[in-house]
């Protein structure tokens, strides 16, 4: 096995387990293989065993703090099943059939995560070393605990020729997949490129529409993807929900999402269209909502403009409020690791002053329990929603 060596001043943090390799650290920061390897210092001190393996968070990920326990198929069975273990609630949630199974460095293996959608897994990677290790990864996921009915994995770095999404395991998911969380059902689709038509970590978010704050309400879903916060305030009771999103695909895929539960789309607006767009159209219309649902991607360009969540969120919320009714209810999301909790309040509350508004903050959600984080390694809980009632 390789020996990569840490610089000495750089070594008491791994000693202390945190767990992301970062290239700053490394003695030779342009060293990589694709294999296992053992860490160590410049005295020579054991730190771990893991992998270099170049991704948007770091150059690779220590797995295994214990000299007497290397990173073997053994090792790779107990850490899925002690997975399985941690998630025990989940599984036994009838209410709740899709959640996060394994979350990377959170459950000890970074690099790497797996969702469950009801007995089907989708295992996304996210570098070219985790990837060049997968066969023994998969034949301890496959020898272990969890019942799989079907497999599913996802290329999330950059790779040529390689598919997006592969079948790799078993039996095939039927297309749609119809999931249930917290008795909402949602179609999945688990072979469709990255997406599958639901983000997992909202499961918090879109239970508070449905059990506290749709009831009577008017709301406005924007960057809305396949329309899960608008299904999900629509059971809940809102009168009415507006979805907008400038890609096509979305209007099919949400008006799927409302069939799936029984619901008309007779009071549901869903619009293919620019986000800043609709703001201008709606303000020019004079239309106003009770709650409004900011969560756009960290990135995203079109003709017109790039957007990123650093640059631009507080004007998004600044536009945003003025179509909020009085008393209204803004919930600004985001999943931009590079932009901290704090940075982020202060980004949303300059955007809802901006337009000489009084508010109250309400709540806060993060990563759910099934994303699970080690404390050790506390920004990896990327998540971060924000509710306020704007006066």
């Amino acid at each position: 096995m390789k020996k990569v060596y840490i610089k000495q001043n750089r070594s008491q943090k791994y000693k202390g387990h945190y767990p992301l390799i970062k290239a700053e650290d490394l003695v030779d920061s342009k060293m990589s293989c694709k294999e296992w390897v053992s860490f160590y210092s410049e005295k020579q001190e054991f730190l771990g065993y893991g992998y270099l393996g170049q991704q948007h968070k770091g150059s690779g990920w220590m797995i295994s703090f214990a000299e007497q326990q290397p990173i073997d198929i053994t090792f790779l069975v107990n850490l899925f099943n002690e997975a399985k273990a941690y998630r025990a609630t989940f599984f036994a949630d009838e209410a709740t059939t899709a959640f996060r199974l394994f979350n990377g460095e959170g459950d000890g293996l970074g690099g790497m995560t797996i969702d469950w959608y009801d007995r089907f897994l989708v295992v996304s990677w996210y570098n070219e070393t985790i990837y060049a290790l997968k066969e023994n990864i998969l034949k301890a996921l496959i020898s272990s605990d969890i019942e799989i009915c079907g497999m599913y994995e996802k290329i999330r770095f950059q790779a040529k020729g390689l598919p997006e999404s592969t079948y790799v395991y078993g039996d095939q998911a039927p297309e749609p997949l119809l999931i249930k969380e917290n008795n909402v059902t949602y179609a999945t689709y688990l072979n469709e490129g990255l997406m599958t038509g639901i983000f997992l970590d909202q499961r918090e978010v879109r239970s508070r529409l449905t059990d506290a704050y749709a009831i009577g309400k008017t709301v406005l879903n924007t960057f809305s993807y396949t329309g899960a916060f608008s299904v999900a305030s629509a059971m809940g009771g809102a009168i009415s929900t507006t979805s907008v999103d400038l890609a096509k695909r979305s209007r099919k895929k949400t008006q799927e999402q409302f069939a799936v539960n029984g619901l008309t789309t007779d009071n549901q607006s869903i619009i293919v269209m620019d986000v800043f767009d609709y703001f201008k159209y709606a303000f020019k219309k004079q239309l106003t909502f009770d709650i409004v649902v900011m969560d756009p991607p960290s990135f995203a360009r079109n003709k017109k403009k790039v957007f990123t969540v650093a640059k631009d969120y507080q004007q998004l919320t600044t536009e945003a409020v003025e179509l909020l009714n009085k008393d209204g209810l803004l919930i600004a999301s985001t999943n931009a690791a590079n932009v901290s909790l704090d940075k982020f309040k202060q980004m949303v509350e300059m955007g809802i002053a901006d337009t000489h508004r009084s508010f109250e903050y309400l709540e806060l959600y993060q990563l759910p329990e099934d994303f699970r984080v080690k404390k050790e390694f506390n920004e990896g809980n990327y998540l971060k929603v924000l509710f306020y009632r704007v006066k």
